[in-house]
């Protein structure tokens, strides 16, 4: 042997390292040797070598240094508690830490985290709104029913509320909405029904769907109130924008659900069906609906007027409290341009005053 070769230094840490092999579970106390490659033996027979620059440092507890190599299987791994030895072998693994994140990638990850947020947020504010136009006319009126139902069931759920259906009361309301339906140039496919909440609302439903609450009616002085906001509701139905309203709001719950951990988008079509009733549409649709109202009222013969005295009474003010005004401007602007736009009344009531007396009783078992 030539002198100037030196000699391959055997570690003598005996018993202070554990090795797995990564095939099984079996422990094993071996001996490091320091060649050409990191050489692990056991007594006579070498079990491995790995070369030190597929060495990596691998997550381990104080005191420990656990390592793991890139040619090795994947769970093989070194554990060694001598400091000394632990010492020695990281001076000759040179790439022992490449995979380790450091500063520069805590910031990449970061950044790259906020830019993903950033993206969700436009699409939010954005690509939502655009795509549920887009969409809507495209949606078949058959699947619009299904979901209506759906979103039916779950809003009954969510607010514990019953159809009202006592007979005077029903008879009435169906005379009040057929009149109102055949003015809005609707056809018998829509659905109309009192709820027994009280909550002073009004809305409507993908597939032709109009509930108005008990709480609304409660605090109506006379058939054109409510007549104006069935109207407005009814002109959501003729614009179709429940059904946008559902696209938009269930994606916007998919989005964030995704953001936040929820990547099935699960509580999406519930998110949908809530906002319908709780945060309702863009201030777009809501002056298009009481526009539609308007016109309705006014084909009838009857004043738009009433209906904003209503929701300023109900809101108040600052127009708190309704989602049919919750996106519109405030309610004594409605009021002064539903009375600005008012003709003198020119048709009949549209119910008698024993009519309307039986519509406010509806959710009542007895008159």
């Amino acid at each position: 042997m030539d002198s100037d070769t030196p000699t391959p230094a055997k570690s003598t840490a005996l018993g202070s390292v554990t090795y797995f092999d990564g095939t099984s579970s079996r422990r094993r106390m071996v001996t490091l040797r320091f060649a050409d490659r990191l050489e692990i033996d056991e007594g006579e027979q070498t079990l491995a070598a790995w070369t030190y620059a597929d060495v990596r440092r691998a997550d381990s507890p104080a005191g420990v240094l656990r390592l793991s190599c890139l040619t090795a299987p994947a769970l093989a791994r070194l554990e060694i508690r001598d400091k000394e030895l632990a010492n020695e072998l990281v001076s000759r693994c040179t790439n022992i830490d490449d995979h380790m994140i450091g500063r520069r990638g805590v910031a990449a990850i970061v950044g790259w985290s906020l830019a993903a947020a950033a993206s969700i947020v436009a699409v939010v504010l954005f690509g939502l709104p655009l795509a549920a136009d887009r969409l809507t006319p495209l949606v078949p009126e058959a699947f619009e029913r299904r979901f209506g139902d759906v979103a039916d069931s779950q809003v009954k759920t969510m607010f514990d509320a019953k159809v009202c259906d006592n007979a005077a009361g029903q008879k009435a309301f169906t005379k009040l909405m057929t009149a109102l339906r055949e003015s809005a140039g609707l056809d018998t496919s829509v659905q109309s029904g009192v709820l027994s909440s009280s909550v002073p609302n009004a809305f409507a439903l993908p597939g032709g769907k109009v509930y108005l609450f008990n709480g609304l009616l409660a605090k109506a002085e006379n058939a054109d109130e409510i007549a104006g906001v069935l109207a407005h509701e009814l002109g959501h139905l003729k614009h179709r924008d429940s059904m946008r309203a559902m696209i938009h709001n269930g994606g916007t719950s998919f989005l964030i659900g995704l953001l936040f951990g929820d990547i099935t988008g699960s509580s999406a079509l519930i998110f949908g069906s809530r906002t319908l009733v709780t945060s309702s549409h863009s201030r777009e649709a809501e002056t298009d609906a009481d526009s539609f109202a308007i016109d309705v009222m006014h084909r009838l013969g009857r004043p738009a007027k009433p209906t904003g005295e209503l929701l300023l009474r109900v809101t108040g003010k600052e127009g708190k409290g309704l989602s049919i005004i919750s996106t519109h401007p405030l309610s004594e602007d409605r009021l002064a341009r539903m009375s600005r736009q008012d003709p003198p009344a020119s048709g009949p009531p549209l119910l008698t005053s024993e009519e309307w007396k039986a519509l406010k009783s509806i959710c009542s078992a007895k008159i």
